[in-house]
């Protein structure tokens, strides 16, 4: 079964952004397994505890590259990516030559009470991914999904059918990405 490390860049109990990944994991049940990689407990990254690294770096790193695929699923602070996200990444890439993502197929999305969902912070966020990370980014479809109270409960249940659907086609298209890339990868 492929297996998705799902990062979800806010660490707040109540996100919404962890709501948009439990429904995503709920929607794709019986065709993925997921790992929750925890973020909340990493150091701030720097460069001076690479000889001596964190076990919650390890770990993270560990559940990373045991997975088939990365989804990212973040929030936008102040029109980029939350601080814990970053130092996740950062932590994740090194040290030079250890590329956690390397060669990995991935995907992002997010959720915001705003019109315009998570668009800057995830183009900010491709910009990292695709770029520097070495990872093969699914484009299409993207998923900036505006939220409001009770569109998706707490155990990642979804209250409207139309977004169930379009949420349903967005792990759809994760997946066959995933499958692809690492088609591509074997041969």
């Amino acid at each position: 079964m492929t297996k998705i490390a799902i990062i979800v860049g806010s660490i707040r109990k109540d996100s919404s952004n962890l709501k948009l990944a439990k429904a995503l994991e709920k929607l794709g049940a019986g065709r993925f397994s997921a790992i929750h990689v925890r973020i909340d407990d990493l150091p701030l990254f720097n460069q001076d505890l690479e000889g001596n690294v964190p076990a919650s770096v390890t770990r993270l790193k560990s559940e990373i590259e045991g997975a088939d695929g990365v989804l990212f699923v973040t929030p936008e602070y102040n029109r980029s990516i939350p601080g814990v996200l970053k130092n996740a990444i950062d932590w994740a890439s090194r040290p030079y030559g250890k590329n956690s993502f390397a060669g990995k197929a991935g995907a992002i999305c997010g959720t915001s009470p705003g019109a315009i969902g998570t668009a800057v912070a995830q183009s900010h966020l491709r910009s990292v991914t695709a770029g520097f990370l070495d990872m093969a980014m699914m484009g299409q479809p993207e998923l900036y999904l505006t939220f409001k109270e009770g569109l998706i409960d707490s155990d990642g249940n979804v209250s409207n059918p139309d977004t169930a659907k379009f949420l349903t086609g967005f792990v759809d298209r994760f997946l066959n990405h995933v499958g692809g890339a690492a088609k591509a990868k074997a041969a």
